[in-house]
């Protein structure tokens, strides 16, 4: 069983999906976690689950793409800075599913500034402190897109490929600070995004994974709980697929 015990730990898109799910996961695991997200309803109900079976969670309101939100995310997340956090989970993200050409320059900012820029917001936040404490695990929620595109996603797969390549290099940046930075890019997974789109394209995602099935949040979660869990520690800088074998990536 993994042992998390009073690790205080920040999730962002703790609302819903594979962020409720990761939630949950850490809390069930003795974290201590700040949970993050615009959807202010959504995250008290996470925090509220966590909380009635013992868990130790605090919902924080948080727009990554807003750097004052962030910062007040931080503080409030660590004593206004007095303490370090443990472990960062990167799990907020946001797309709708529409051919390029379509795509307007107002979407295509708000895209990247969610997805990407979001990321890289959290973590310069937090990494100081990390940094000064020689300690930490930090890891990301990309996407298979990120890996081999996928269609009708190709500004959210341009914005997942920079996550990746933004673990890789922080992985090799902070080394030497004895922090650990990991990926899960999920597969089709039963979340909100997926769950609004037609039946016809859920069924044809099922049939196209070797297991012959869309993920669920939590066995996206489990592998988010390995890389936080001193079962990595002496893995970083890593991308893990999540998709029932559909993407087969190097």
């Amino acid at each position: 069983m993994v042992d998390l015990t009073k690790k205080l730990t920040v999730v962002t898109g703790g609302a819903s999906g594979i962020g409720r799910a990761t939630v949950l996961k850490m809390a069930a695991a003795g974290a201590v976690v700040f949970s993050g997200d615009m959807d202010e309803a959504g995250n008290a109900e996470t925090a509220d689950m966590a909380n009635r079976s013992g868990g130790n969670v605090i919902a924080i309101t948080l727009d990554i793409a807003d750097r004052d939100s962030v910062a007040a995310f931080a503080a409030a997340s660590t004593n206004g800075g007095m303490v370090a956090v443990d472990i960062i989970v990167n799990v907020a993200g946001w797309d709708r599913i529409q051919p390029f050409l379509d795509a307007t320059p107002e979407f295509m900012d708000k895209v990247l500034d969610i997805n990407l820029k979001g990321p890289m917001n959290v973590v310069k936040a937090f990494l100081p402190a990390m940094v000064e404490a020689n300690a930490g695990k930090i890891i990301s929620i990309s996407s298979d897109a990120g890996r081999v595109g996928s269609m009708g996603e190709t500004i959210y797969a341009g914005a997942k490929g920079g996550v990746i390549a933004f673990t890789k290099s922080l992985a090799r940046e902070t080394a030497r600070h004895k922090i650990n930075v990991n990926c899960v890019c999920p597969g089709p997974t039963n979340t909100p995004l997926l769950m609004a789109q037609p039946e016809s394209m859920r069924e044809k995602l099922a049939r196209a994974v070797p297991f012959r099935r869309i993920g669920e949040p939590e066995e996206i979660a489990d592998a988010v709980l390995f890389f936080a869990s001193d079962m990595s520690n002496y893995i970083t800088g890593q991308i893990l697929s999540v998709s029932g074998g559909l993407t087969m990536a190097d």
